[in-house]
């Protein structure tokens, strides 16, 4: 008997970076709190993730975002984001990408000009701040959660590049941070195939030789974002940068799986990230703009409002602005006839998959 599973969604984008809002998938969530639900996605839901995001329904620069109800009382909302990669437990622009959806379809009540959102995630409560006119969202600021550094220019051996230098800092994913210009590479879409591939060699480098653990929360430990950034703070130069998402296996034996997608946008936890970067090497002070362009072009506006420490190690406290868009609405449909029931890749486009 053919059986039907229908998944509604808010397609949005970010500054570039499209987030596909699942609405309805509250059912398929347990968990008590937000890292029970984190888990309890990357244990059961890996397969309905792909097929979110893989062909016939995705694309490989696409993310999404399962929209769930609150764990805490005092919160409109959770959420889990799904990445090419994997689950991830934080995300700027998919967490604009979810304000927005959930600000101008009525799901949460606009409280005037300046609205108020409070989310749960699986590193924290993170609130945002949407600014909304006649009930357009025009901008979301994310009051992330602390970021810090864990090392700076700590020395990597990276296949084809030799030893490059990358910073590796928490953002609300762990992320290595490597200058561009230390590749021979500029920030130009035009050579988006080869960022992504450094990107991928360095993620495995990373992986291979550095070890993370978030203090507090343990599940948290792998370098899982690789951002190429254009270097020091130079006044009247503009920061820019690109992220490197993976998108199938990392394999350092065979050259095929070296590659993945670039985030469109100038990447929220990776703006996080970088400004404890620069705050760390003094280039950044404390509520001063920091302005940081994407791959495209587009702009985040970040600040930091104080410091803290996260289990005694240093911390920063970063906010994170920038816009998104509505650009349809969906209802994808899962039959149990489907022959690809968590979506196929093909190689023309995809990297290997496991």
């Amino acid at each position: 008997m053919t059986t039907v599973f229908e998944l509604d969604a808010v397609e949005v984008h970010a500054e570039g970076e499209p987030g596909r809002v699942i609405t309805n998938a509250a059912a398929l969530v347990e968990g008590t709190t937000m890292a029970e639900r984190f888990d309890y996605c990357v244990a059961n839901l890996d397969g309905l993730r792909r097929a979110i995001l893989r062909e016939p329904r995705g694309y490989p620069g696409l993310c999404a975002v399962f929209l769930l109800p609150p764990v805490n009382p005092e919160s409109d909302f959770g959420i889990v984001v799904l990445e090419q990669g994997g689950f991830t437990p934080m995300s700027g622009s998919n967490t604009m990408c979810a304000v927005t959806a959930a600000i101008e379809t009525g799901i949460v009540r606009s409280t005037g000009p300046v609205t108020e959102v409070t989310i749960d995630t699986a590193v924290g409560t993170v609130k945002a701040i949407a600014h909304v006119d006649d009930g357009k969202v025009t901008s979301v600021t994310i009051v992330n959660v602390p970021s810090f550094v864990v090392a700076l220019d700590t020395p990597l051996q990276v296949e084809e590049f030799g030893e490059v230098r990358a910073d590796i800092v928490y953002g609300g994913q762990f992320f290595a941070q490597v200058r561009a210009a230390d590749l021979g590479l500029d920030l130009a879409p035009e050579n988006g195939r080869a960022l992504a591939r450094a990107g991928a060699l360095i993620k495995l480098a990373a992986q291979q030789q550095f070890d993370v653990v978030h203090p507090t929360n343990p599940s948290i430990d792998r370098v899982n974002l690789i951002m190429l950034h254009s270097g020091d703070r130079v006044p009247g130069e503009q920061a820019r940068n690109t992220v490197v998402l993976t998108n199938g296996r990392l394999d350092a034996d065979d050259p095929s799986t070296w590659t993945g997608a670039l985030d469109r946008s100038p990447c929220g936890t990776g703006t996080s990230a970088r400004m404890a970067a620069l705050h760390a090497r003094g280039q950044l002070a404390i509520g001063e703009e920091f302005s940081h362009r994407s791959i495209i072009g587009s702009e985040f506006i970040g600040a930091l409002t104080g410091t803290t420490t996260v289990a005694g190690r240093p911390a920063v406290l970063p906010t994170v602005t920038g816009r998104a868009w509505i650009t349809g609405r969906s209802t994808w449909i899962l039959d149990s006839t489907d022959p690809f029931p968590a979506g196929y890749t093909v190689g023309d486009i995809w990297g290997p998959q496991p």
